[in-house]
């Protein structure tokens, strides 16, 4: 009986994932209810949870996916790959107001070029503590600490080695994983309750998943604006860092 309800699920993954992910979703909006009276979002419950999950699928499997290295949650591959993530992504800027838009002025503009200079900075010291000096790795990881999506294109234009662009990658993971579960604890120090400041916010922090997620964790009304801010600041940061930065780093480490 076990081994037919396992083969059934492994032929429907897809429907088993959504399954997985409704009852996490209810459990952990339980556990925001009850235990912590609605202060941590059941959304950044359920982040905490499924990470959680992937490490102790890892471990069990022995594989690099998470829970998706079992074949029985193997549809969690395809539910949180790129294409679905893309998809939603793209579908919430049909959530968006352009008179909200237009209101951020040039602050929402501001925003994405402070947001991926100071993320590449960042990036540059952090790699530069952990003993990397030549300008093609110090630029590689600078990049992903802007976003893991800017990385591995900065690390192929400029011909960085495949051990520092899996580096890069690692770093925006950490970035987006902290955007994620923290943007709900800051959102009410730092004013993010309403259309302009959830603009600016995604366009400092940039990484598209990360804000989508914590604003979403936050107030899903806010998750089209970030959303959008945070595409165009990938884009931006696709074209400034193996360029302009990648330049500047050169001229000053050689």
């Amino acid at each position: 009986m076990m081994e037919m309800m396992a083969a059934i699920l492994e032929k429907n993954g897809l429907i088993m994932s959504f399954a997985l992910i409704g009852i996490i979703m209810y459990i952990s909006y339980i556990i925001s209810d009850k235990l912590t009276k609605g202060r941590i979002h059941g959304s950044a419950i359920a982040l905490i949870v499924g990470l959680v999950l992937a490490y102790l699928g890892g471990i069990n499997s022995g594989g690099e996916k998470g829970l998706a290295d079992i074949s029985v949650f193997a549809g969690l591959g395809i539910m949180g790959g790129g294409m679905l993530r893309d998809f939603a992504i793209v579908a919430t800027a049909f959530g968006v107001s352009f008179d909200e838009v237009k209101k951020s002025g040039i602050s929402g503009v501001a925003s994405l070029f402070i947001g991926v200079f100071a993320s590449f900075i960042v990036g540059v010291i952090v790699a530069l503590a952990f003993g990397y000096t030549d300008a093609v790795s110090l630029t590689t990881i600078g990049a992903g600490a802007v976003t893991y999506i800017v990385g591995p294109v900065t690390g192929a234009a400029i011909g960085a080695s495949s051990d520092v662009i899996a580096l890069s990658i690692a770093a925006g993971l950490i970035k987006s994983i902290l955007t994620m579960i923290g943007t709900p604890f800051v959102a009410k120090y730092i004013g993010l309750n309403n259309p302009r400041s959830a603009i600016v916010y995604g366009g400092l922090m940039g990484t598209t998943s990360g804000v989508a997620g914590g604003l979403a964790a936050t107030d899903p009304k806010l998750v089209p604006y970030g959303a959008m801010t945070a595409t165009f600041y990938t884009g931006l940061g696709c074209l400034l860092v193996p360029s302009v930065l990648f330049l500047i780093t050169k001229s000053i480490f050689g």
